[in-house]
Order: structure tokens, then sequence, then C-alpha cells
């Protein structure tokens, strides 16, 4: 894991709350600066959506249909090494599609949509372009997204946060100096971090053939951690 120093961001200030100096003139300024971190990761791990989509005069026709192309589509998952525990369906429906008429007339039932869509839970990126394929050639006409995420976030936030907390002690200590006094205790500290997840959209059209295993390059996430710091001000 390689960690990425960056400049400190948000405004660093030095001041006296309005409470504290209607209340005690003795009470100590504040140092109050932000600091940001980041790290980065390579992802080793994916989530794909794979999803049926069949069409048929009556839903019970399109039910049949997608029932058999998805249940092709779950076996060759499981035969090719996924568990069980990596395979969960998100998404089932039955709609109608309607024709409406421009001379005003009532509009009609024309057929019916059935969707039925299974996330797939990845433990290794080179699962990802083959799972795709079969399921494509079993029956596949969505692959709605693409998810990369790393089983290193956690270590990764953290380092970013420590970054960001000595960028932000930095800044302070650098502040109260030019104002002729030092830092105090630490009244308080506080982070917000976000793990990314690094998003694919594709939609692969019905029976298309997929000739060459799908390429993947799951590139790498940033993850980034914010703290917010406050000392006590001491003047020399």
């Amino acid at each position: 894991m390689r960690i990425f120093s960056v400049a400190v961001v948000a405004a660093m200030t030095l001041a006296v709350p309005a409470a504290a100096q209607v209340t005690s003139a003795a009470s100590s300024p504040q140092v109050v600066t932000n600091g940001v971190g980041e790290a980065r990761v390579v992802p080793d791990r994916a989530t794909v959506f794979i999803g049926v989509q069949s069409r048929a005069l009556t839903a019970a026709s399109a039910s049949t249909d997608n029932a058999r192309r998805q249940r092709a589509i779950l076996d060759t998952l499981r035969a090719i090494g996924l568990t069980s525990e990596q395979l969960s369906t998100v998404n089932y429906s039955v709609s109608p599609e309607i024709q409406y008429n421009s001379n005003g007339g009532s509009p009609r039932v024309t057929g019916y949509v059935v969707t039925n869509t299974v996330r797939a839970e990845l433990r290794r990126l080179d699962d990802v372009g083959r799972v795709i394929d079969a399921a494509l050639a079993k029956g596949a006409n969505e692959i709605s997204s693409l998810q990369f995420t790393s089983s290193k976030a956690d270590s990764a936030r953290r380092a970013a946060i420590s970054e960001a907390v000595a960028n932000a002690r930095a800044d302070a200590e650098v502040l109260a100096r030019a104002a002729g006094g030092s830092l105090g205790p630490l009244l308080e500290l506080s982070t917000t971090s976000a793990p990314p997840i690094r998003m694919m959209q594709t939609l692969e059209a019905p029976g298309v053939a997929m000739a060459r295993k799908t390429p993947i390059e799951p590139g790498e996430q940033t993850i980034s951690a914010t703290v917010t710091a406050r000392w006590t001000f001491v003047p020399r």
C-alpha cells in the first residue's frame, strides 16, 4: 500500500469563542484546523450484477423463459467455483408492456417483461471476466453494474486518518507560533472518511456471443479522510 501526502484543506482559524468571551475573560482562545490524508489501494474483490430480461405475450411465458435462463446461469457459475454464499437474487420483477393509442383510445397490454438480477460476490479479480462471459453465454442480457472493492480498505482508511491528523497538527503548530504562542491540550478531534466504490456501468445486448475473454482493469482506488482538531492556544 502506498500513502500519498496531500495538502491540508479547509479553514484554519485562531479564535476565541463568543460564548467564552461573555462568560469568562480568562478563558483561553483556541486553534482549530482541518487536515486531509489519502491512501491508495489496488482492488482485489468485485461484485457483478447479472440480469436476465425476458419478453413474451403472457407473464407466464416470460417467467418460464426467464427462470430457464437464470437457472442455467446459476448452475454454470457454481460449476466454475462460486458458492451459494457468493450468489444472491437482488431483483425480480414482472411488468406489462403497454401500448398507448395516439388517437385517444384505451391503452392495451401487448406483452410482459420479467427481469431477474443476481449479485455475484467475487473474491478474485481473475474471476470477473470469465463470470461475465459464462453468464452471457447462458442467456444473460444485462450486466447492470460492476463494483470494485479492496479487502485492505480499513487499514488504508486508518492510514489516511493518521496522515490527516498529522497534517492538521502541523498547521496548528504553525498557526500558534505565528500568533506568538504554542498549542495546549487537544480539546476535540473528529473525522469523516468514505472508502470509495468504483463502479463501471455496462449493458450487453441479448444474443451477443463473446469471442474473447472480457478484459477487466480495476485500476487503483483513493481512500481519503478529513479530520477537524481543536487545541487550546497558550500565549507566551
